[in-house]
């Protein structure tokens, strides 16, 4: 268990341990790989962004979550499953299942969110 506390540099830990993990995942690493090959640089900084915005309230990002998805047609349920699944994992690796949890519950309302909006339920609690 760690004794990471949210920041900046913390949260840019864990998008990167996660990002890592999704690309060499076989079941998320070519969905993602075959939207955003050669576009990891600029992807990474935009999450480094959405994250410190949403969980410490600072930061400049501006963007449509829930638009860009939807309009990708290549997610299926259980591609869900498996990012909440790593994201949980890589969280709670990183801050500790106590320090996880407002990430984690940000986590959640997104794939909730973005489910209900592709397919009309949700898979994954």
């Amino acid at each position: 268990m760690s004794s990471e506390v949210i920041t900046e540099l913390s949260i840019r830990k864990v998008v990167d341990v996660f990002y890592e993990r999704v690309r060499k995942d076989v079941v998320l690493g070519p969905v993602f790989e075959s939207h955003l090959a050669g576009k990891w640089d600029t992807h990474l900084p935009r999450m480094y962004a959405f994250w410190t915005k949403a969980l410490l309230g600072t930061g400049d990002f501006q963007g449509n979550v829930f638009g860009k998805h939807m309009a990708l047609s290549s997610i299926e349920k259980e591609h869900f499953v498996r990012w909440l699944t790593l994201f949980r994992m890589t969280s709670i690796e990183i801050f500790g299942a106590e320090t996880a949890q407002p990430m984690l519950a940000v986590a959640q309302r997104i794939a909730s969110s973005l489910q209900l909006g592709l397919f009309g339920e949700v898979k994954v609690q």
